[in-house]
């Protein structure tokens, strides 16, 4: 069973850092400085937005490729820095 020790870590680890920049996001949203910042997210091309009279669809494509490629990088550089 210690095998899976490792993984339960990592995954409360990633738990606790996907909250915190949850919580940054709502902090940044409320700061005057800071929104401005943000404001690309969900208004790239290609996200997908479908209004109608009684619902409406938000799907963010575009955001979604763009923040994926970014933790993409980011993920390979501190894999090449912690191989050497």
């Amino acid at each position: 069973m210690t095998e899976w020790g490792g993984f339960g870590k990592l995954l409360i680890g990633l738990g606790v850092a996907v909250a915190l920049v949850g919580a940054l996001f709502l902090l940044a949203d409320r700061m005057p400085g800071v929104s401005h910042l943000f404001s690309w997210m969900g208004r790239l091309p290609g996200d997908i937005l479908i209004k109608r009279s009684n619902f409406s669809i938000f799907f963010p494509l575009g955001t979604s490729i763009v923040l994926s490629v970014v933790l993409s990088l980011v993920f390979y550089l501190l894999s090449w820095i912690f191989r050497r």
